[in-house]
């Protein structure tokens, strides 16, 4: 904060708090009204007295006014001016941070050693990599784990990584990036139409075969690279399989031809950073044991 703001708001603060009291030194200097003495203001018939606030509600504005003060030397409130204590929102945050450590590592630390095949069958290692993942992970494969739209469903046994201990522990600790390309410039809207066509016969939907088998030219020329030449994919750069039906981003002939047309871009990002190797450990555990109970 510059200088200028943090005087702003240093007298900002002191006018409001020397206002609230001149204002009840004011009021507590009414005397009582004679009787008969009002305001001259009436409602429904009924006359306002002018009568001062009664002593232990003035005492009780009063209070608040030294809490105030008291609050605005202990704490942050008074500009750049960081309290006697020095306390701060991220000082508390890290703080309570070191606390849950200290409590809890021991507990991931118990599991660390433990292979991620192993540990998914142990209930309490994977209740706990479930608690970590549903407060980590939950935004974009959804609290049971079976994705949201453009997100993988962890549950079913299709992985585009690789469903390996170590390549799921891979995709958590390090992230992933996949992304294909657009292909909307290099192709007729005919050989889009008919790689839809070839694409849906793969996963083994009924189309018009004539298409198909013109689309499996254009797909033997631009997409067996990544995803092989019989369509089953390629774990090793995230390229799905396209025989099983299962598609991350819609299976309608509309949403095919967009993916063909626009291409797509996926990011897993890495949590070694937001986890820790324990944690990440445990979460692979987890999502390790929902496709292979």
């Amino acid at each position: 904060m510059t200088e200028f703001w943090n005087w702003w708001v240093i007298i900002i603060v002191a006018i409001n708090i020397l206002g609230c009291w001149g204002l009840l030194y004011w009021t507590r200097r009414i005397k009582e009204s004679e009787e008969g003495e009002t305001t001259g203001h009436v409602y429904d018939g009924i006359e306002e007295y002018n009568n001062p606030l009664p002593r232990w509600w003035l005492n009780m504005f009063y209070i608040t006014l030294v809490f105030s003060i008291g609050y605005l030397v202990l704490y942050p409130g008074l500009g750049n001016f960081k309290g006697t204590l020095e306390w701060s929102m991220e000082g508390q945050h890290n703080n309570e941070v070191e606390s849950a450590k200290r409590l809890y590592q021991p507990l991931f630390d118990k599991y660390a050693d433990v292979p991620i095949a192993e540990l998914a069958k142990i209930k309490q290692a994977t209740e706990m990599g479930k608690r970590i993942f549903v407060n980590t992970c939950f935004g974009c494969h959804g609290s049971d784990a079976r994705g949201n739209p453009g997100y993988p469903n962890l549950t079913d046994k299709d992985w585009l990584w690789g469903g390996s201990p170590e390549q799921l522990k891979h995709s958590i600790v390090n992230g992933r990036i996949g992304a294909m390309p657009p292909f909307g410039a290099n192709l007729t809207a005919s050989q889009v139409d008919e790689l839809v066509n070839y694409v849906g016969q793969l996963s083994g939907n009924k189309v018009d075969e004539a298409k198909a088998a013109a689309g499996k030219a254009t797909f033997d020329v631009q997409c067996f690279v990544c995803h092989g030449t019989d369509g089953k994919g390629n774990t090793s750069v995230g390229a799905p399989n396209l025989t099983d039906n299962i598609w991350l981003h819609g299976a309608s002939k509309t949403a095919i031809a967009d993916t063909i047309r626009n291409g797509r871009t996926g990011e897993m990002p890495p949590h070694k950073d937001i986890l820790g190797d324990a944690k990440s450990h445990l979460v692979a555990a987890y999502v390790y044991s929902l496709s292979n109970q």
